[in-house]
């Protein structure tokens, strides 16, 4: 049967050399920019005021630190030089048996991929999580651009060993770890996905003010935010929540953390939520605080903010809803999964 794969969307985000070129207009202007700064704070003296001077009078103590400023912006050069190197062997490779396709992370939330499209994602960790939410269930195979740099938990392939997991995907014939997306759905229709996890709350460090509904339980909160993490993203942001939480036990409770967390696995078909500092009052109460949401169940939240109020995922505060008064969140586990080809 002939493969219905024809295109290799390869998708890509900008290195830090390439955003510190757009903001600065040129690389020497970044570079220079930098070198500056650097100076101006080692040697205790602003180069942006009036009576800076022309030269800087540095402290022969600190020439050692001054001269790691070349070194610095090299670092950003020889980033970007890795990850071009692994971009033309990868490109040159896929083309040989496919269209290439090449997408900016920017575009992926109005690209429309279809079922003769394999997903091939350069880039560090975040890269992965942010497409799979965008793919429509297509496989992916993520690759990691420079294995001395990214540890790589979600980039199992390097730039010269993908070619045989592409060949498996052509034929229809390859193994993938499933990874459970979580969704949130407002009520006038709009739905957002999460590869790690929802913050829900508002953007300022303002208190965020809502009412909660989970199971038979209901109340109104005022808190930092809540998070509801998938198993993928049970090791980051979650399980740093836990790990402050074992800090107060231990301090204030005399005694070893009682709380036993251990992350979750990737293809757990549930979700856990968190409620961040809440704030006990005369109109918030604070006896929700935690639990799980299993597939087919869901997290009731309605907005009690007039302004600010907001939902991201995976700490992209850029792909978010508008989480002001009058709106109502579900969150649950989604139908969707991500499919990272292994």
């Amino acid at each position: 049967m002939q493969s219905k794969i024809e295109n290799a969307i390869i998708v890509r985000s900008k290195t830090r050399l390439e955003q510190l070129t757009e903001r600065f207009n040129t690389k020497e202007q970044a570079k220079f920019y930098i070198a500056r700064s650097q100076e101006a704070f080692y040697s205790q003296k602003n180069p942006f005021t009036k009576n800076s001077g022309v030269g800087f009078n540095l402290p022969q103590k600190k020439s050692t630190k001054l001269n790691s400023v070349t070194n610095d912006f090299a670092d950003y050069e020889m980033e970007e030089d890795a990850f071009y190197d692994s971009m033309e062997h990868i490109q040159v490779e896929i083309s040989k048996k496919l269209k290439v396709k090449v997408l900016e992370q920017e575009y992926l939330t109005n690209y429309i991929f279809t079922e003769k499209d394999v997903v091939i994602v350069i880039g560090q960790d975040g890269l992965v999580a942010n497409t799979a939410k965008y793919v429509n269930g297509r496989p992916i195979i993520a690759i990691n651009p420079d294995e001395s740099r990214y540890d790589g938990v979600l980039l199992p392939f390097n730039a010269y060993n993908f070619m045989p997991a592409l060949d498996r995907v052509i034929a229809g014939n390859y193994q993938s770890l499933d990874v459970t997306l979580a969704e949130v759905v407002l009520n006038d229709g709009q739905r957002l996905l999460a590869f790690n996890e929802f913050f829900i709350g508002v953007s300022s460090h303002a208190s965020s003010r809502y009412q909660i509904t989970y199971s038979t339980k209901q109340e109104n909160h005022s808190s930092s935010g809540i998070i509801v993490s998938t198993g993928a993203g049970s090791t980051g942001w979650l399980s740093s929540i836990f790990n402050m939480a074992n800090g107060l036990i231990k301090e204030y409770n005399g005694g070893q953390p009682i709380i036993n967390y251990s992350p979750m696995s990737k293809d757990i078909r549930k979700l856990i939520f968190v409620v961040r500092e809440p704030f006990i009052s005369k109109t918030s109460q604070a006896s929700i605080i935690a639990g799980e949401i299993f597939e087919g169940a869901t997290l009731t939240i309605e907005s009690l903010m007039p302004q600010n109020g907001i939902i991201f995922s995976d700490g992209i505060q850029s792909d978010f809803l508008t989480f002001n008064s009058g709106s109502i969140a579900e969150i649950g586990v989604a139908k969707e999964k991500a499919i990272l080809v292994i």
